[in-house]
Parts: C-alpha cells; sequence; structure tokens
C-alpha cells in the first residue's frame, strides 16, 4: 500500500497549493505534509476519570508516529460517561454517543483524507465508538484503551464504584449510615488518577474484547491507566500504525468472524458485561460480517468461566494485567481448544502466536486453570419464549440461580421502579419489568445500574429477578434475568405484562416467559399505549426515529 494512499488527493499537485497554505498557517511543513497523514481520534474529555488522561497519552501516541515516520493529526470527539449519568436522564444520552463517535471520526478521517488512524477509548461506548468508526472506513487503524483505575480502599478492603451503587440501597434500607456512605464515596474512585472502572464492567470487557479481536495492540489494555508503562505503550502504539500503514493492513483484514469468535469466547470465560453482545453485533455489522446473538450463545455454551474477575468475582483488572493479561486469556483458549488461533492482529502476529509466547504469573489466582473452572460454561446465556421472539441476553456470572419464576411487577422507566426500590416494597421473588428504557421508547436505552446495585444492598439480588427492554449494567451481579427484543415501543410482547402475571426464566431450557398465551398477549400489545418520553426530543429524537432493534445491535446504518 501507498503508505500516502488517501493523502496524496489533499496535500500534493500545484492544485492543492491553497490547502498546503493552510497548514502551513499552523506549523505543517513541506517535510510534514509528505508523510502519510495518521489520524489521531481522540475521546477525551473532562467530564469523568475514564478518559480524563486522554489528551496526555495522545501526546505520546503522536510523538510515536512522527518517530517512525509519519503526521499525526489530533481530532476530538464526544463522550458520556455511564457512572456519572446513571439513574438519570442524562444516560439515555450514552448509546446515542456510540453512533455520535462513530460518525465523527469516520467524518473527519473521510474529509481530511487520512491514511491511518489510532482511536483512544476509555468509557464504556468510546470502545465500540472508535472501532465501529475504523471498521466503517476500513483504513489501516487500531484502537487504544486507555487503561483501568486502580481499586480504591474502604474499611480495610480494595472497592470499586460498584460499591458506591450498592451503599446507595443499603443506607435507604437502613444498612449503612451517612458518615459511611460518605466516606465511600471518597475512596471509591481514588484520586488524583485516571482510568476506567476497574472490575470486568463494559469497558474492561470491550478492552479485553478488542485485544482479542486484533484491533488492540497485545497487551496494552490491561495495563492500568496511571502505571508508569502506559505512555510507553502509547508512543508504540503511534510506531505501530505507520508500520500497519506499510504493511497495508486494513480493520476489515483483522475484524473476521474468526476474530469475533475469539472476543465473544474472551467475553463468556471473563464473565464479561453483557453489553459485548449489543456491541460486538454492532462492529460485526460495520465490517460486514455476519453474526448473531446466537453465536454468542453457542461460544458461552462451549467456554467454561475461568476468570475470577468483580463484579461476579474477587479481582480487577490490575490484577489481571499483573496476572498475565489478555495475552493469558488467550493462552486459556487455547489450551481449550477455543481459539481461531490464525485470526491476524495489527502487530502481525497471530493470535495463536501471542497465546504460546504469553507470561503466566507464578502463583496467580486470576485466570483458573480448566480443571479449576469457576463455571462449566460462560458468564452469559441467550434466551427465546414468549416475551423474547427477537432474544434475550442474560447475565450468569455472580450467581447461581438458572431458575426463576414469580409474578411480575411492572414499571414504565427506571424511576419508577427505583422509587420502589428505595421505599422497600420489593419483595421476595418478585420479577422487576423494567421497559420503556429500549433504544427507541428511552429513547437511547439506559443501563439501570442505579436500580439492581440498590437491590443488593438492600439485600435482595439473590430473592428478585429483573427484565427489561432497556439494559442492565454489566457491573451488575447476583440477579437473575436480562434484557428482551424487541422493545415495548416497537410492540414487542413485554408491553403485554400486568402486575402479578407470572413471568418463568429458566436457563437450562433457554427460555423467557409469561403465563398468557398467545391471543392474549396480541390482545394487550395491540391495547397497550406506552407513554411519551419527555426527552424524545433534539438528537434523541433523531436517534429514535433510525436505531434499529438492540437484538441486531441498535445500529443506525
Amino acid at each position: 500500500m501507498d503508505p500516502k494512499h488517501k493523502s496524496r488527493a489533499l496535500t500534493e499537485g500545484p492544485e492543492r497549493a491553497a490547502a498546503r497554505a493552510y497548514l502551513k498557517g499552523i506549523n505543517y511543513s513541506d517535510e510534514d505534509l509528505a508523510k502519510p497523514i495518521i489520524g489521531v481520534a481522540n475521546t477525551w474529555i473532562e467530564t469523568m476519570p475514564c478518559n480524563f488522561h486522554l489528551r496526555m497519552l495522545a501526546k505520546h501516541v503522536k510523538d510515536g508516529i512522527r518517530a517512525a515516520g509519519g503526521t499525526p493529526m489530533e481530532l476530538n470527539t464526544v463522550a458520556i460517561s455511564d457512572g456519572i449519568t446513571m439513574g438519570t436522564s442524562g444516560m439515555k444520552t450514552s448509546l446515542v454517543s456510540r453512533e455520535v463517535i462513530a460518525d465523527s471520526i469516520e467524518l473527519v478521517a473521510r474529509g481530511h483524507l487520512f491514511d491511518g488512524v489510532v482511536a483512544l477509548s476509555g468509557c464504556d461506548k468510546t470502545l465500540p465508538g472508535t472501532v465501529m468508526a475504523l471498521a466503517r472506513l476500513d483504513l489501516p487503524s487500531l484502537m487504544l484503551y486507555g487503561g483501568s483505575i486502580r481499586p480504591g480502599r474502604f474499611q480495610g478492603k480494595d472497592v470499586t464504584i460498584q460499591a458506591v451503587f450498592e451503599a446507595v440501597g443499603a443506607h435507604a434500607a437502613g444498612k449503612m449510615t451517612d458518615a459511611e456512605l460518605h466516606e465511600l464515596e471518597g475512596v471509591a474512585s481514588p484520586g488524583p488518577g485516571a482510568g476506567a472502572c476497574g472490575g470486568q464492567f463494559t469497558a474492561n470487557t470491550m478492552a479485553m474484547a478488542f485485544e482479542v479481536l486484533g484491533i488492540s495492540p497485545e497487551g496494552s489494555s490491561m495495563v492500568p491507566a496511571e502505571a508508569e508503562t502506559k505512555q510507553k505503550v502509547a508512543f508504540e502504539a503511534g510506531q505501530l500504525i505507520v508500520e500497519v500503514l506499510k504493511r497495508g493492513v486494513t480493520a476489515r483484514q483483522v475484524i473476521t468472524k474468526d476474530s469475533l469468535e475469539n472476543a465473544i469466547a474472551a467475553v463468556a470465560t471473563s464473565g464479561g458485561s453483557t453489553n459485548a453482545v449489543l456491541h460486538l453485533l454492532a462492529v460485526a455489522h460495520e465490517a460486514g460480517v455476519a453474526l448473531s446473538i446466537d453465536d454468542f450463545d453457542r461460544i458461552s455454551d462451549a467456554t467454561p468461566l475461568l476468570c475470577d474477575l468483580a463484579p461476579g468475582g474477587k479481582y480487577v483488572a490490575v490484577d489481571l494485567y499483573a496476572a498475565g493479561g489478555v495475552p493469558l486469556v488467550l493462552k486459556r483458549l487455547q489450551q481449550l481448544g477455543r481459539l481461531n488461533e490464525n485470526a491476524p492482529t495489527v502487530t502481525g502476529r497471530t493470535v495463536g502466536e501471542i497465546a504460546r509466547a504469553a507470561e503466566e504469573a507464578e502463583g496467580q489466582v486470576v485466570v483458573r486453570e480448566m480443571s479449576e473452572a469457576i463455571k462449566p460454561s460462560g458468564g452469559l446465556a441467550i434466551l427465546r419464549g414468549n416475551l423474547a421472539p427477537d432474544g434475550c441476553v442474560v447475565k450468569l456470572a455472580g450467581h447461581e440461580r438458572r431458575h426463576h419464576q414469580g409474578p411480575a411487577r411492572v414499571f414504565e422507566g427506571e424511576e419508577a421502579a427505583m422509587r420502589e426500590v428505595l421505599a422497600g416494597t420489593i419483595e421476595q421473588g418478585d420479577v422487576l419489568v423494567i421497559r420503556n428504557e429500549g433504544p427507541v421508547g428511552g429513547p437511547g436505552m439506559r443501563e439501570m445500574l442505579a436500580v439492581t446495585a440498590a437491590l443488593n444492598g438492600a439485600g435482595l439480588g439473590e430473592h428478585v429477578a429483573l427484565l427489561t427492554d432497556g439494559r442492565f449494567s454489566g457491573a451488575t451481579h447476583g440477579f437473575m434475568g436480562g434484557h428482551v427484543a424487541p422493545e415495548a415501543a416497537l410492540n414487542g410482547p413485554i408491553a403485554a405484562v400486568h402486575d402479578g402475571d407470572v413471568i418463568t426464566i429458566d436457563v437450562d431450557a433457554k427460555r423467557i416467559d409469561v403465563d398468557l398465551d398467545d391471543a392474549e398477549i396480541a390482545e394487550r400489545v395491540a391495547a397497550y399505549d406506552p407513554p411519551v418520553s419527555p426527552d424524545a426530543t433534539g438528537v434523541l429524537a433523531k436517534y429514535a426515529k433510525l436505531v434499529g432493534s438492540a437484538g441486531q445491535g441498535a445500529v443506525t446504518t
């Protein structure tokens, strides 16, 4: 590949004098413009710790690009913090931001004819958003994850931000004092520092998935945000993108069915967030690869849960890094025969070669051997039934229940459910049904960590089930429940559920059903009048008109 395969049309020839004049005005030299131009797509923002340090990290990426013979041009895009906006109407913007991130990177890269792209990500939606853009552009490219924050310390124990969400429920139930809650909120996200939430929540799940996928450099994703080696990782990523460009390797050559299946296996064996289903489906769509939710079920069934990671387990991302990082996970998948070993990566090595070279810390207990598997199958399952004809994603890591039957408690939106949880009216055995939180009905598909964590904090996590046409956060554990499609706003059968209807969730049978016949469901759905969202204006209204079903990744293209 010509290293300036795109940018020659922007920078060369007498007719491009005006373009060069503009660029020289901001200190690009003739020498700079003769080199390949690499876009550095940054999701830096000051609204959260997850992406707060990416401006500094981008400097080292750009230094690496220059050292390797390229010219970097940095651009920035939006980012929304899931954790900070959680439980408010602001979180309806989070999934929407995934599309805006992808759109904006695509637009700048196409408009300015970049020869290659490095994307920097941090919080949840910035990871899939950046990789969706890379898949659309199909340029030589890679994604660099900003890394995880270190755990905080509270009452002698390591804690993550999940502890604070659960503490809200404990406080409401009288199990925690005002002073204890205040102390916890001051230490759970330790500062001064930066990085994404520490457990195998959505950010770390997707970071692992994308390293396994091959679009992120090997060994990079679990390096903590504040580690001394992070700057070196960033510099090397800058060097690597120029090498990738010279080799002519594009994003779609890396993002294949085999590599996506490897990513799914990593999510399954690590007990990762069910949001990986939504995001990997979206990436596959952008890359033109056929992938369905049934692929997740097939792979998860055949892949044991080996990683003892929070929220279902004991350890966090910094512990995984010390144990051997993502290459160690690849090694375990290879030993299990669950790795498509010939899948390529941006480094030029196959994932099989990376797995064979993985180093494992002596005595590490984070990633178990097969003989000591936490569970014989992975951390998620896909159910179907009269409540989920398009499928329901259920997280299995963190609890042992595989069957629940109980009466429905129906809520039109997260706030209504949260009020009842904090009021203490939820009873053991209940199935909380929270609807009109899907991509169209929200609009925006909020995660509901505030509700689930409050239930956990109140001691109800092992005794109730949850069902939604939106999402329950990847940080939840101890619950049986899932995300159904289609949503109520699209005449999904969840719209038919009334208070007291008996719902059965049966993981072994792969079923989720309400005790109603088809005729009754159809009649109730036809009569259902969904509430009008006060947030369905502006960008959210546009999104609601364009977005597809969550069962196909909630994409807008």
